[in-house]
């Protein structure tokens, strides 16, 4: 392990100059093949007798890159990087379970993934049990017999719930069974999961890491840490069919997670990042340091003005004095609450559509976590999909409006908002 601190290694882990012709900015190898020394050498390759680059649906210079940086972030044996979040997560998902198995999660995820797993998954005969985060006992409650993995996320989005890692890592490790955190609005820059006993963490790249809203990306980070041979998962132990026979956890040891996912997920379901994306977020990545500190920051600030704000009925964020969660913010993000504020709008579901569409310096649209400051009324757009009662358990009510809060000016963003309230007072609020 690296004695570096973060901000140096964002910007230099797993780039040796000297394999790039000294290259200080890491290149972009955008090939799709990688022509071999000889057929001995293809065929050392393929049985993993030696390691090196096959096909970039497999494996690139540019994401490996990308790859050992973020698990040295994240204090991971092994990172595989996927063509978006989403992509990330129905991979790692559909690597790891088989038909008949269970999954139990919070219920606070995000729109996208709660319907993979409430709707989508279930197609393919895997079920999801959804609980309340707030209480750890829920999970151990959920555990089923065919259960094999616990999913959450660290921060949740829209509900911005902060949740008890530590106790739920025991819940998971006692039934013998990996933890996944989606650690994407936290980012490893205020929060290391695999510290408070995560074997799996999950990023959409695409947000705070990227940073710019230019390119998508997700990745898997392999803490390492999970016993694949306890005997709830044979496939790990068994010879694999898919792979001539090779037994993963006896070959690869604690890196059989991150290996299964490239020959297996990558292989079979081909949701690889290209490689001028991987370049993107690596300039992203190298800044991550010093943007979500003020992205924290401003976050903080704006909640703040909001709460004293006439035209605002309710305001979350974790940093709060007067958030429900500012004990465990405390406890596991003492350095930001990063970038999201969400708040109710007077006037409920028409109100909050009025000041989404008012807005000018915060752009209405689909996004967290880029430098400029983005806005969205989840209820009509990102969640629309789901009934009312997920709705609610996601956080999402009619009233509520998402501010990803960027870079800009603070003075100038509350300036933006007051013209916003403004416009509703003469619309809705009369």
């Amino acid at each position: 392990m690296s004695t570096q601190q973060f901000a140096t290694q964002a910007l230099h882990a797993g780039h040796d100059v000297t394999s790039t012709s000294g290259t200080r900015a890491v290149p972009i190898y955008q090939t799709t093949s990688y022509v071999f020394d000889n057929a001995d050498h293809a065929a050392n390759l393929f049985s993993l007798k030696e390691l090196g680059f096959i096909y970039t649906r497999l494996n690139n210079p540019t994401n490996q890159i990308l790859q050992d940086r973020l698990a040295a972030l994240e204090g991971g044996v092994g990172a595989v990087v996927f063509a978006s979040g989403t992509a990330a997560i129905a991979t790692g998902l559909l690597t790891l379970l088989k038909s008949g198995d269970h999954i139990v999660a919070s219920s606070s995820l995000y729109g996208g993934t709660y319907n993979l797993l409430n709707v989508t998954l279930p197609r393919l005969g895997i079920t999801t049990t959804f609980v309340d985060p707030s209480d750890p006992e829920n999970f151990e409650k959920a555990v089923q017999a065919n259960t094999r993995t616990v999913f959450v996320e660290s921060l949740g989005n829209p509900k911005l719930d902060v949740l008890d890692l530590k106790a739920i890592a025991a819940v998971a490790k006692t039934a013998g069974i990996p933890f996944i955190v989606d650690n994407t609005v936290a980012t490893p820059a205020l929060l290391n999961p695999i510290e408070h006993g995560a074997n799996i963490v999950i990023h959409s790249l695409t947000k705070y890491i990227g940073g710019q809203g230019n390119s998508l990306g997700g990745v898997i980070i392999d803490a390492g840490n999970f016993d694949w041979s306890n005997g709830n998962f044979p496939e790990f132990t068994e010879p694999s069919k898919g792979y001539h026979g090779l037994v993963y956890h006896e070959t690869l040891g604690a890196a059989a997670f991150t290996f299964k996912l490239i020959l297996e997920g990558l292989r079979d379901f081909g949701g690889a990042l290209s490689p001028t994306n991987a370049f993107n977020i690596l300039q992203g990545l190298e800044t991550l340091d010093i943007r979500i500190q003020q992205h924290s920051k401003n976050a903080l600030a704006l909640a703040t003005w909001l709460e004293q704000q006439e035209e605002v009925a309710w305001v979350n964020y974790p940093g709060l004095a007067s958030s429900s969660y500012k004990e465990l913010a405390d406890q596991y993000l003492p350095k930001g609450q990063s970038g999201i504020v969400t708040f109710g709008a007077k006037g409920g579901f028409e109100a909050a559509k009025t000041i989404a569409n008012t807005t000018k310096l915060f752009s209405l649209l689909a996004n967290i976590g880029d430098t400029k400051s983005l806005i969205i009324h989840p209820a009509s757009t990102t969640h629309q999909q789901l009934d009312t009662a997920s709705q609610e358990s996601t956080g999402v009510t009619p009233d509520l409006i998402r501010l990803s809060v960027g870079l800009e000016n603070l003075e100038d963003l509350k300036s933006d908002l007051k013209a916003a309230f403004s416009e509703l007072k003469k619309t809705v609020l009369v």
